[in-house]
């Protein structure tokens, strides 16, 4: 068994690992917020959507700040080198799911929504909403590898899984998006950067379960 995994089963209580799950828990809300950012843009509601707005800003922000926590905290701890940098690019990884959905937020708030057809708006709310249980998986993935270690590769087959279905509906918001006529061509630029954003989240979850997966091989 990996020193790795030796220090997550004796030593849970720790405050590194206290924090990198305070990370994913966030991380998981701040996709959730994403999501009712797109659903009240969609709604007209726009003192909702820029409250969510803020809500996913500043969980990004916390975030980082989180990250940063753990880089601290194992850095002093007795990992050898190899476990130490595979634990930080696994919380790297994480990160970049708060990333990409501040980066959606921002491109969502310049999209002018109203030019946006309802068949359009159906395709960000089921992007967004595959993103989540992405990132749900992923959570559910990292606890797995630091609580019930043999149970860690099939809760990333999950997020693989989840990951490749978020594939599909972005193939077909491409292709719906190439059949939409759009009033104007910045409209249609920025649906397509949208689009691509979110999937960028359903990709940052695979990365950090690919990441649970080198960490399983040491074993």
């Amino acid at each position: 068994m990996s020193e790795l995994i030796k220090w997550f089963e004796k030593r849970r209580e720790t405050k590194a690992l206290a924090t990198v799950q305070q990370h994913l828990a966030l991380t998981t809300g701040i996709v959730t917020d994403l999501e009712k950012a797109i659903s009240a843009a969609i709604k007209k509601d726009e003192k909702e959507q820029r409250r969510c707005t803020r809500r996913v800003a500043s969980g990004e922000k916390e975030a980082d700040r989180l990250r940063r926590k753990v880089m601290d905290e194992i850095s002093k701890g007795q990992l050898s080198p190899i476990d130490r940098a595979d634990l930080m690019e696994l919380v790297k990884r994480v990160d970049m799911v708060a990333d990409w959905s501040r980066e959606s937020t921002r491109i969502l708030g310049a999209i002018p929504i109203e030019q946006v057809p309802t068949s359009i708006k159906e395709e960000f709310m089921e992007m967004v909403q595959s993103a989540k249980r992405c990132t749900t998986s992923l959570q559910k993935c990292v606890n797995k590898m630091m609580t019930k270690s043999e149970e860690a590769l099939k809760a990333a087959d999950a997020v693989e899984r989840e990951e490749e279905k978020a594939d599909d509906l972005h193939e077909k918001a491409r292709i719906l998006l190439g059949k939409t006529d759009l009033p104007s061509t910045g409209a249609a630029v920025l649906v397509g950067q949208l689009f691509e954003a979110i999937e960028m989240i359903a990709d940052s979850c695979e990365d950090a379960s690919d990441q649970v997966r080198v960490i399983m091989v040491r074993k």
